[in-house]
C-alpha cells in the first residue's frame, strides 16, 4: 500500500465524524510508520472536520502507529488506549485532547 491508498482511506474514515457538537478545537498529527509511511493530520475547528496530507505545526497530540493499526482503531475495532498500552500506538503532546480521539471515532455516522 502506498502513502497515498493510505491517506484516501483513512480521510474517508474520519470524514464519517460528526463533529458538529464539538466546540473546542483539537488538532492531531498521525505519523505512519512502516509501509505507507507518511505523516497527515486532522483537524476540528468551528464545527468542520478537515484531514489534510500536511504536518501540523499548531497540533495538539501526535500519534504514531502503523497503517494496519490506524485502519483498525479509525474502523474502531481497536480500542485507542488499549493500543497505547499494547505499544502499538505513542501518544505525545495533551493527553487529554488526545482522549478525545476516540469520541471522534465513536461519532462516525451510520
Amino acid at each position: 500500500m502506498t502513502y497515498a491508498e493510505m491517506f484516501s482511506k483513512v480521510k474517508g474514515m474520519f470524514m464519517g465524524a460528526d463533529v458538529s457538537d464539538v466546540t473546542e478545537h483539537l488538532a492531531y498529527q498521525f505519523n505512519v510508520t512502516g509501509e505507507a509511511e507518511g505523516i497527515f493530520y486532522v483537524e476540528v475547528k468551528d464545527g468542520c472536520l478537515n484531514v489534510e496530507p500536511y504536518e501540523y505545526y499548531d497540533k495538539d497530540a501526535v500519534f504514531t502507529c502503523s497503517a494496519e493499526t490506524l485502519f483498525k482503531i479509525a474502523e474502531g475495532k481497536k480500542d485507542p488506549i488499549l493500543a497505547v498500552t499494547l505499544g502499538q500506538l505513542k501518544v505525545e503532546g495533551n493527553i487529554d485532547k488526545a482522549l478525545k480521539l476516540k469520541t471522534l471515532i465513536e461519532s462516525k455516522k451510520v
